[in-house]
């Protein structure tokens, strides 16, 4: 059991990790830069840089000693063809083809914007030989495919005019992108090893260890872990009696339907757990909330200000997911009679009763367990539609303001803490099946 347990906690750790880098992954192509998003229009350079060194978006994805720098104004001329502020451009120089050409001699001109004491790195894109700090770098264009090359260059000092000239004498110098970084020491400070702190942090001072540490959010500044410990316990109201109701409803539901086996009793149950899950969740919830709250006034309909408040948005989490499980348990049920245990039960003199709730339910454990390990963590996060539409002040609740917000790194920690529920819950559901059924462990 032992070698079970460690085999089972290594896997958990693997799926945590590939959990993180394809979250890290699909958030970094989806995010864009939260600097700007969080201070809009217009922002100064010096905000945008403070605010991207506090939320670490500057650092590299996950190596490098050069992060992403407003020093001087970045371009990008194959997306947008326009004159930026702080970049000084000669009367004849030509927008095309995403680009921008300088005849020789001809120079663009980058304002300095704030002081800068570390080291900066210019990377320039396009064509032709170009002094850059009185240094020549030459830019080729790729025979196979046309594209243009990109140089990099550091800096010998920060001036505030740092001058790009065009430096051969022909007419097709081109610029297509410029960008400037600043030097770190640590190359191994990146995005994905912070998202790897933000889960455990080893630190020098007390406390040595943190644990799901995600910072503020983006848009008010609010630590995150507050938010999160303040929206768990309307979500674990709700949805803890959810859970406990549609198991043990649906398991004495399944096992009458199973005694009563082809009998109206069963076909009744059957239609009815069909119709159950034909109904949509979204449809269920507004029909019910209009039926029982606004036409016959029995449950308030919106709100946390009491337990009467909970009855209605539970009695909704119920309703929607009992008739799935009570067809599922059904099946397990039914197939469980077909085995030889139960008629020795029955022919050693065990009721009817005990056959069923000792012999059958003990031996249908594996597959209970597995169909609670998978709906286990919506009890912290909550559910999105019960939450939004009953007005409680949970996680499904908090997931859809950080949406309408666009406040990704709370999306982000939601969906870290989620998946971690998951791990963690699929972990506990295979020992407790090793421990129903040995079979799992000599495998």
């Amino acid at each position: 059991m032992l070698s079970f347990i460690i085999r089972r906690l290594g896997e958990s750790v693997l799926v945590m990790l590939g959990v993180l880098l394809l979250t890290f992954v699909l958030f970094q192509m989806a995010a864009g830069d939260p600097a700007a998003a969080v201070l809009g229009k217009n922002p100064k350079p010096l905000e945008i840089e403070s605010l991207r060194r506090e939320l670490k978006s500057d650092l590299p994805l996950f190596y490098g000693h050069w992060c992403k720098s407003e020093v001087y104004t970045a371009c990008d001329y194959r997306k947008k063809s326009a004159v930026l502020p702080g970049i000084e451009l000669p009367d004849n120089a030509e927008f095309k083809n995403g680009a921008v050409y300088l005849p020789y001699n001809e120079s663009v001109k980058f304002q300095r914007r704030f002081p800068e004491g570390d080291k900066v790195l210019c990377r320039i894109s396009g064509s032709g030989i170009w002094s850059v700090d009185n240094r020549e770098i030459k830019l080729t264009v790729c025979r196979c495919c046309g594209g243009s090359s990109s140089q990099e260059i550091i800096l010998e000092s920060v001036p505030e005019t740092l001058t790009v000239k065009a430096a051969e004498k022909r007419e097709h110098n081109a610029v297509e992108k410029v960008e400037f970084f600043r030097y770190q020491e640590n190359a191994f400070n990146s995005q994905f090893l912070n998202s790897l702190r933000e889960l455990v942090d080893v630190k020098k001072e007390f406390p040595y260890l943190t644990f799901l540490n995600f910072g503020k959010t983006i848009t008010t500044r609010e630590p995150i872990n507050r938010i999160i410990a303040r929206g768990i316990w309307p979500s674990l109201s709700v949805m803890l009696p959810v859970f406990l109701l549609e198991l043990v409803l649906g398991i004495i539901l399944a096992l009458l339907a199973t005694a009563c086996k082809d009998t109206l009793i069963d076909r009744a149950m059957l239609v009815l757990s069909v119709a159950g899950m034909s109904i949509s969740y979204l449809v269920l919830i507004i029909g019910g909330q209009w039926f029982l709250g606004y036409y016959l006034n029995w449950f308030p309909v919106w709100g946390w200000q009491g337990v009467n408040y909970l009855i209605l948005p539970i009695l909704l989490g119920v309703i929607s997911g009992l008739g799935g499980g009570v067809r599922f348990y059904r099946t397990v049920f039914v197939n469980e009679l077909k085995n030889e245990y139960l008629r020795t039960a029955s022919a050693k003199g065990c009721s009817r009763v005990s056959v069923y709730s000792k012999h059958l339910l003990r031996n249908a454990l594996i597959p209970i367990i597995a169909r609670a390990s998978a709906t286990l963590p919506f009890i912290f996060t909550g559910s999105l539609l019960l939450e939004s539409f009953f007005g409680i002040p949970g996680l499904g609740y908090a997931s859809i303001d950080a949406l309408n917000n666009s406040d990704l790194a709370l999306l982000k920690a939601l969906t870290i803490v989620n998946a971690l529920l998951f791990v963690v819950i699929n972990l506990l559901a295979d020992l407790l099946c090793a421990w129903a059924d040995p079979r799992i462990r000599i495998k």
